[in-house]
């Protein structure tokens, strides 16, 4: 039997691992002490984060997994039986798109059930019993933006109407940028018409149109909307894209009005209590939180009723299309039945509900010194007044006296005391001789009651008008010579003339209070130490919070309090009724900067303080700003 084999003496020898003989502290590598191991914060950390191959590959795939579980949820409950239905915003772009024959194929869907709604807006809503899906689609006002604006910030999707030939005109061009500026949801394209082009001209359009809307919309599809079957494939891709997320309504329960009716309170008849229906979208629905309505302002909810569901999925329902003569008599027969079901869900308590205060009341003596009372004014203007009698030589004027200061004599100070002998020497050999001048002085002086004031008014008097020629030739001057520099002026205080100016040695090291010499605005605005934490931390509180008031998807009534019957005219006149519920602090008044940018069709120019209206998030207000270069201020 052959022996085992055993290495020669010329076998290659590879060096040992070095590791752990030094202290490697380098970005990428880990800390290690001198004598290899590694601390054991610094292990149990990495072996959180740092995985292997296939436990990165299985965290990926659980990710994965739960976002689009997430996702597919989402597109479950909206429109389902659980969450609110599916809100479509018809947006026409163009003048002669036909809107109206696009509503109409939508609303002839066979396993669908139709009902109109009340008013003036010209909504409608689908119900399929079948695909347990439910449809609102509300028409945007051609012409109004605000009104479009408005409506899509509470939109889960948008369906834009072309024309044919030309996809959108300038109204049109102009809308979608505000659209997209403010932040676009979920969107769809259709082209309605176009049937009476031969099927050549027809293709040959298509793809004109479709190179006009990749600039805008590269990744959009275009449904043509002519016939039942097109409209069903558009209601089938509005009820599966993925929907797009916008954080300001996302954190926030919001609704849009379904019906609204107004009280008159019994002291006005111009302010009373809303009570708004709609569906809570968003997040839960607190009474006591404060309602913010878009265009009006903020207002407080005395309670949130519970009345049925209008677009329920009912399985009594007969299933297939109704005409709108007997929805009308349904509708009827459903609001005397939701009258009697109403039940109250919840009241808001006074201990627990949101202030509507949004300004400071500043104190006009805190901080400030004491203002001197009358007595003490009097007193200062009596000192400043004071007469003194002055000895001065013949002829010499009351104006020449004024300048001469008399030594005071008996002044008992320390440097007296510690003069030296030799000077008081000096100065009695001096008074000898100097004893006969005095005797032929006394003779040619006199006595001279002169006032103490500064200000002497005849001399100012006389010499106002040269001032005014010499002012006159100095502006002349200085306007030649600086013409980029302002003098002081006479007639004005500096504190008054240059109150908006602020001298510092050095903009680096000089130091500069932020809060000196603010206007008394500035004091009704409410302070946080840190706006960023404050935030973050009620964000996280939501969050963490279990749900509490409406649910999501629940069709409630709210009664808010104190609002002017103006809110009520405008629903009547067919705008939309837009309402956002308001976090914590959210009411409080603060300061604004924005960054503006001028878009590439817009030419005329600007003015500073001129009132502009502005579209914030979910807010709409007037301001009047002002403008600056957007520099890093070096």
């Amino acid at each position: 039997m052959a022996g085992a084999h055993r290495a020669g003496p010329l076998k290659q020898q590879n060096k040992a691992h070095k590791g752990g003989k030094r202290f490697l502290t380098g970005f990428c590598s880990s800390p290690r002490l001198p004598s290899g191991r590694v601390p054991v914060k610094v292990q149990s950390r990495r072996q959180r984060r740092e995985l292997g191959r296939a436990d990165r590959r299985h965290q990926a795939l659980q990710l994965r997994r739960q976002r689009k579980e997430a996702v597919l949820a989402e597109k479950r409950n909206l429109g389902s039986r659980d969450g609110p239905p599916h809100l479509v915003v018809v947006v026409p772009l163009h003048g002669r798109a036909a809107a109206h024959d696009a509503l109409r194929l939508l609303q002839n869907q066979d396993s669908a059930v139709l009902r109109m709604d009340e008013g003036k807006a010209g909504g409608f809503a689908l119900l399929c019993p079948q695909l347990k899906q439910r449809w609102r689609f509300v028409t945007a006002q051609t012409g109004d933006l605000h009104a479009a604006l408005d409506l899509a910030k509470v939109a889960d999707s948008l369906l834009f109407i072309l024309d044919p030939a030309e996809g959108w005109d300038s109204a049109g061009e102009y809308c979608l940028s505000c659209l997209f500026a403010q932040g676009l949801p979920s969107y769809a394209l259709a082209v309605p018409g176009g049937t009476d082009l031969p099927p050549k001209k027809r293709i040959d359009a298509k793809k004109k149109l479709s190179k006009i809307i990749e600039k805008r919309f590269p990744e959009a599809k275009l449904f043509s909307l002519n016939t039942e079957q097109e409209s069903s494939l558009l209601l089938r891709h509005l009820a599966t894209q993925k929907q797009r997320h916008l954080a300001f309504r996302d954190r926030r329960a919001h609704l849009l009005a379904y019906a609204a009716e107004f009280l008159p309170s019994p002291e006005s008849d111009r302010v009373g209590t809303l009570k708004v229906s709609g569906f809570v979208r968003g997040q839960p629905l607190d009474v006591n939180s404060l309602v913010h309505i878009v265009g009006h302002g903020d207002f407080q909810m005395s309670q949130v009723d519970a009345p049925p569901d209008p677009l329920s999925l009912n399985p009594r329902v007969v299933k297939g299309r109704k005409k709108t003569q007997d929805m009308d008599e349904d509708c009827v027969n459903g609001t005397e039945e939701m009258e009697e079901d109403v039940k109250l869900l919840m009241k808001a308590d006074a201990s627990k509900q949101e202030s509507l205060q949004s300004e400071v009341v500043p104190d006009p003596m805190e901080g400030e010194q004491t203002w001197p009372t009358e007595e003490e004014l009097q007193e200062a203007e009596a000192s400043q007044r004071a007469d003194r009698v002055v000895k001065v030589p013949r002829g010499t004027s009351k104006y020449q006296a004024a300048w001469i200061v008399e030594d005071k004599e008996g002044s008992d100070e320390d440097g007296d005391v510690d003069d030296d002998m030799d000077d008081d020497m000096m100065e009695e050999a001096a008074s000898q001789s100097s004893a006969e001048e005095e005797e032929h002085s006394e003779e040619e002086c006199e006595t001279m009651t002169v006032s103490e004031c500064v200000r002497d008014d005849q001399y100012d008097e006389k010499v106002e008008e040269d001032e005014q020629m010499l002012e006159k030739f100095k502006q002349e001057r200085m306007d030649e010579m600086f013409p980029d520099e302002v003098d002081t002026p006479r007639d004005v205080p500096a504190r008054v003339r240059f109150q908006k100016y602020r001298g510092l040695k050095s903009f680096r090291t000089s130091p500069w209070d932020p809060k000196e010499n603010l206007p008394r605005d500035y004091a009704r605005i409410f302070q946080f130490q840190d706006f960023f934490r404050t935030r973050k931390h009620l964000f996280r509180q939501i969050e963490k919070e279990e749900a509490e008031g409406a649910l999501v998807g629940w069709y409630v009534t709210l009664h808010i309090s104190n609002v002017p019957v103006g809110v009520m005219e405008s629903f009547r006149e067919g705008k939309p009724l837009v309402l956002f519920a308001l976090l914590p602090h959210e009411q409080k008044m603060s300061v604004l900067n924005f960054l503006v940018r001028r878009h590439p069709t817009s030419s005329e120019p600007v003015k500073a303080k001129e009132e502009l209206i502005f579209h914030c998030g979910f807010r709409r207000f007037r301001a009047s700003p002002l403008f600056s270069q957007h520099t890093s201020g070096l």
